[in-house]
């Protein structure tokens, strides 16, 4: 059993049973992340790019070692030094691939439904590595294993999602994903970065940080995104960090094991103390760790033995 559809767009498109078996086979591709050879033949002859339209470090990095653990060919486009930057639509570039003989491409792109449109015009599997503000199914994904690993599961458990939720395109995959699992999803934030309408999709809103944080099982905070600022969505990054920042204080509300996440990367004293990232309870480099296993999952299934 494998992926369902063509290609990884959301996280709408996954029912429980499939989010069960991509994390299970995650935890299985963890064995081949802590050997000392990192090298199976699973995905030999098989080509895998990366396509990025905006920068990054953890998800570009992780798809490109998730597939050479897996001893796919992979090839990073700088969509800088491409013919991107010479008026190059999505679709010619996409194309372009396609004749190349390429097997799965990884878009991350600024504008929402890029990987959709990409996914109609290519034989080859598209994963969405975030698009706008849309979804960034993966990374959810990878949030949802450490969840998994470290809580044994999902039902009952209070995950408090806490930042710029208006932006955010984890936020919006990680509450697909832990409803469909069973989690109560709480939003937290000031009331300008938070969209309206949330409750009719099985949210519980508040801008109080301490009630959200309360008894919670899972802590997340999010990034706040310093070129917000000049759009006046809070006065100043002082006064936001005074009322949602998590400090040991405030988490101290929470469960005595609760798991702190974040996306990556942090804004140490803005969203989160220093305190607290390098906590016992902060799992945030081990998010990182498991985003390479996610990812090598994804690949399998997509690729490996025709999904089986």
């Amino acid at each position: 059993m494998g992926i369902k559809d063509k290609d990884l767009l959301t996280m709408d498109q996954l029912d429980r049973k499939q989010l069960e078996l991509i994390l299970n086979t995650a935890r299985e591709m963890k064995t081949i992340i802590k050997r000392d050879i990192k090298k199976v033949p699973t995905l030999r002859g098989k080509s895998v790019v990366t396509l990025f339209y905006e920068p990054s470090t953890r998800t570009r990095t992780s798809f490109e070692l998730a597939g050479k653990y897996m001893s796919a060919d992979v090839v990073n486009i700088n969509t800088t030094a491409s013919s991107v930057v010479k008026g190059e639509s999505l679709k010619d570039t996409g194309m372009t691939l396609q004749a190349m003989g390429v097997d799965i491409v990884v878009i991350r792109h600024s504008m929402a439904g890029a990987p959709q449109l990409l996914g109609q015009y290519l034989q080859a599997r598209v994963i969405n590595a975030g698009d706008g503000f849309h979804q960034h199914p993966t990374q959810a994904l990878l949030d949802m294993l450490t969840i998994k690993e470290r809580l044994g599961g999902f039902a009952g458990l209070k995950v408090a999602i806490i930042g710029d939720l208006l932006h955010s395109r984890v936020a919006r995959s990680n509450l697909i994903g832990l409803n469909t699992m069973g989690a109560e999803v709480w939003f937290c934030g000031p009331p300008t970065l938070i969209p309206p309408g949330l409750e009719k999709q099985g949210v519980r809103v508040t801008y109080d940080l301490e009630e959200a944080v309360s008894k919670a099982d899972v802590v997340m905070m999010l990034r706040i995104q310093l070129e917000r600022q000049k759009a006046g969505y809070f006065p100043s990054l002082r006064e936001y960090s005074q009322l949602y920042g998590l400090n040991k204080d405030r988490l101290a509300l929470a469960q005595k094991d609760c798991l702190v996440i974040h996306p990556g990367p942090i804004n140490r004293g803005v969203e989160i103390s220093g305190e607290v990232a390098d906590s016992l309870n902060s799992y945030i480099n081990e998010q990182v760790t498991n985003g390479v296993a996610v990812r090598m999952a994804l690949l399998y299934l997509m690729l490996g033995q025709k999904g089986e």
